[in-house]
């Protein structure tokens, strides 16, 4: 698998910081945490894989952009580029010692997104995607997968906990497609969700609320992966809107009409 210099960046750049966010896992009982509100933590880990990212980025390419989960908006002298950026998706899991946490980097030019890196650590599992050039996991391409019925679906998704999210909808929405699925799973980092559908361990997922970083990279691996996504109305506005719908193109027509029925009902 050929990379761009642009990718080999990237990659490098998780890497690094994966490192760091191994070792602190192993000490995750020592780590320093505080709270951004209530359920929503953040630890040293996440500032120091930020620190690393965002200095193997900028000695790369220095007038990019950025737009960093901790560190927010950082505004660089290239206008038409920005690198979108999770240093520790699924910061929870992490704290808890559960091996389901990923870094996310994505590449943005002129408003669409060019790259994405998603990687776990702990498991060694680098996803790898530029646009027209198709998506990868350690270097074997990526397809989505083929099936064409929910009720022969595992379907991903993302639940609301304290302080985050509209419970109400998160439910009415559950009820609708539990029914109709063979499963549903809800790991606790949508980056890696994300991933995971590009390869076909997922069939298809949905998800409200999120940010930007949490999901740039992953909607690009997705689509060159073969699959569909799109914000929970059926349109292209995933970053603005903060929801994301994605399958094949057979269960992402299937999860919309799911989701629109769910809305007539709450």
């Amino acid at each position: 698998m050929a990379r761009s210099a642009l990718l080999n960046v990237m990659v490098a750049a998780a890497t690094k910081a994966g490192r760091g966010l191994t070792r602190d896992f192993g000490e995750v009982e020592n780590l320093q945490v505080s709270r951004k509100g209530p359920g929503d933590f953040v630890t040293a880990a996440d500032h120091r894989a930020e620190k690393v990212i965002r200095e193997e980025l900028q000695r790369a390419r220095p007038g990019y952009s950025l737009l960093m989960e901790e560190s927010g908006t950082i505004e660089g002298t290239d206008p038409q580029h920005r690198w979108i950026v999770d240093p520790l998706d699924g910061t929870t899991n992490f704290l808890h010692g559960i091996p389901l946490f990923a870094i996310s980097i994505a590449l943005e030019r002129q408003g669409q997104i060019v790259a994405g890196v998603i990687y776990n650590p702990v498991m060694d599992e680098l996803f790898t995607a530029e646009r027209g050039n198709g998506a990868f996991m350690n270097n074997r391409r990526l397809r989505v997968a083929g099936r064409a019925t929910l009720t022969d679906c595992v379907i991903g998704t993302g639940i609301p906990h304290l302080g985050r999210g509209d419970h109400g909808r998160a439910l009415m929405e559950l009820r609708h497609v539990m029914g109709e699925v063979s499963g549903i799973r809800r790991c606790g980092a949508a980056a890696l969700d994300l991933a995971w559908l590009a390869a076909g361990r997922f069939d298809g997922f949905w998800e409200h609320d999120l940010s930007p970083w949490d999901m740039a990279a992953g909607l690009l691996m997705i689509r060159e992966a073969g699959g569909y996504v799109s914000d929970a109305s059926g349109g292209e506005k995933m970053l603005e809107t903060g929801s994301v719908v994605a399958g094949n193109e057979y269960i992402h027509h299937h999860l919309l009409a799911q989701l629109k029925n769910a809305r007539k009902q709450a």
